[in-house]
């Protein structure tokens, strides 16, 4: 059966563009110009016959049939990464990038994260530090941990007990990502210190 599908880069635009809310900021994830995320969003558009955001001043808006596409899109590109990390041979790991705060102490993030790494052995850790939201739009890194609550459109920002995690609404619910929340809401409090140390983790890889 042959299957009657939009392009792929098409659909990672419209669905950049509709976690962000702007064509700026999800060329900046994918590492395109604006206008490529515009004409590729606007060449889905024609293709599907029907209008996926209201364009307004600085500013895109999803639309009804926009909302409900983008539900089932990203439906689509989880069951396309779950089969991906099935499909993956066993040891072969991929590296989950995450920023700190210049003064976080991070002698007790090492003790959550080796949590992690028992429950996701297949993915690597490397710490950033300093590193905050600006990192994170310029995609040097995956997810951040900041000093104060920092809202930005198609990011998710939650408390922890000290500070907060900051991440792309697209992957905030994959495994990973959970299994990292879990972590890092443990036991041990993790104060903030004038401390700037250990930008890379021993199990890194």
């Amino acid at each position: 059966m042959t299957y009657l599908l939009p392009p792929l880069n098409a659909l990672r635009a419209f669905e950049a563009a509709a976690r962000h809310l702007s064509f700026k900021q999800a060329a900046h994830e994918l590492h395109v110009t604006a206008g490529a995320v515009s004409q590729q969003v606007r060449l889905l558009e024609e293709r599907l016959g029907v209008q996926l955001f209201e364009r307004r001043t600085r500013q895109v808006i999803l639309t009804s049939p926009g909302e409900a596409y983008l539900m089932r899109v990203r439906q689509a590109f989880r069951c396309l990464a779950d089969a991906t990390a099935e499909l993956r041979p066993e040891g072969v790991t991929s590296l989950l990038h995450i920023g700190v705060y210049a003064s976080f102490v991070v002698d007790g993030l090492r003790t959550r994260l080796a949590q992690f790494r028992v429950a996701q052995p297949q993915v690597a850790i490397r710490l950033s530090q300093p590193a905050g939201l600006h990192e994170l739009l310029e995609g040097k890194v995956d997810v951040v941990i900041a000093q104060r609550l920092q809202r930005y459109p198609g990011y998710r920002c939650e408390p922890l007990e000290s500070g907060f995690l900051i991440g792309p609404l697209g992957t905030s619910d994959c495994p990973e990502i959970e299994t990292l929340r879990s972590c890092l809401h443990g036991h041990d409090e993790l104060e903030p210190t004038t401390t700037i140390k250990a930008p890379l983790l021993p199990f890194a890889r």
